[in-house]
């Protein structure tokens, strides 16, 4: 199964669709910006909201996938 991030960019992309359509699910450009950067893990409010605006599968969504590391 794909990776959850590279899911929804996919799904974006094959929709044509801009990140900007995600603000209702995940919230500000920041918080887009932070997922999709993976900085920020998705919750279970955003999966709910992913599977149900853009159709991922969930079982794709809340597949274990790897965050950056904060350096401090």
């Amino acid at each position: 199964m794909p990776d959850p991030i590279e899911a929804i960019l996919y799904y974006l992309e094959s929709r044509g669709l801009s990140v900007d359509e995600l603000k209702p699910v995940i919230g500000s450009k920041t918080e887009i910006a932070e997922v999709l950067h993976r900085k920020q893990a998705l919750t279970l409010e955003m999966v709910r909201g992913l599977h149900q605006q853009l159709g991922i599968p969930a079982e794709i969504l809340i597949q274990p996938y790897p965050l950056m590391q904060n350096s401090a």
